[in-house]
């Protein structure tokens, strides 16, 4: 699998339902580019199990993400009108009504490519005479991406399908990024919003761990 960290984000323009109830014909997320940062993630289908438990945390903390400027975006390989149906039903049905963040529809599935979460890949069989055949579901894993102002991937991490993701840690990395890039410090393991960060020297290390480390083990 590629590292997209670092890199600047896939561009793509594509439908997408916004708003919970509006579909958008050419919805990219240029839009957001020196604007906000994007929390941009893939799931595997509509009218499942797992992911509506997701798409619903997600909308619960949209207010937090919304404090840090942030922007969140949902997207699977189903349609537009296949989201939009489901945005129609309501949670005690397994729906997803309530959530108002974007949702791209990948119907060509080269989003999910491009971000290379596809499960499964074309390829021409010998065997069956030249014929184009799946080598996988063709849907999306639980990739998530977190991408900066500029554009560039800061942070990925990809799920297997039964594996939901923690909301909380989306927050905490989307924490960890925005204090580097205001205090000038970097993270060290477990780090979280209000914790001490180090400076990204010997000096810096060995304060964080003197200042950090029990009397047991000082």
């Amino acid at each position: 699998m590629p590292v997209l960290v670092g890199k600047k984000a896939p561009v793509f323009t594509a439908k997408a339902v916004v708003e919970g109830n509006r579909i958008e014909e050419d919805f990219s997320l240029e839009q957001y580019l020196n604007k906000k940062y994007v929390i941009f993630f893939f799931y595997p289908k509509d009218f499942t199990f797992v992911c509506p438990s997701e798409l619903h945390a997600f909308q619960e903390a949209l207010p937090e993400f919304e404090k840090r400027n942030a922007a969140v975006v949902g997207c699977s390989t189903d349609t537009e009108m296949s989201h939009w149906g489901w945005l129609q039903l309501p949670k005690n049905h397994g729906g997803i009504q309530g959530v108002t963040y974007p949702i791209v529809a990948d119907n060509t599935k080269t989003i999910s490519a491009a971000y290379d979460v596809l499960a499964g890949e074309y390829k021409v069989s010998e065997r069956f005479g030249g014929q184009l055949m799946a080598t996988g579901e063709m849907i999306a894993y639980r990739g998530l991406f977190l991408i900066d102002k500029e554009g560039y991937v800061r942070h990925q991490l990809v799920n297997d399908f039964p594996l939901g993701r923690s909301v909380d840690e989306a927050l905490r990395i989307l924490d960890a990024l925005q204090f580097f890039e205001e205090v000038g410090e970097v993270c060290p393991a477990n780090w979280s919003k209000g914790k001490e960060g180090m400076k990204a020297t010997p000096e810096g290390v060995a304060d964080y761990l003197g200042r950090t480390s029990s009397p047991a083990t000082a």
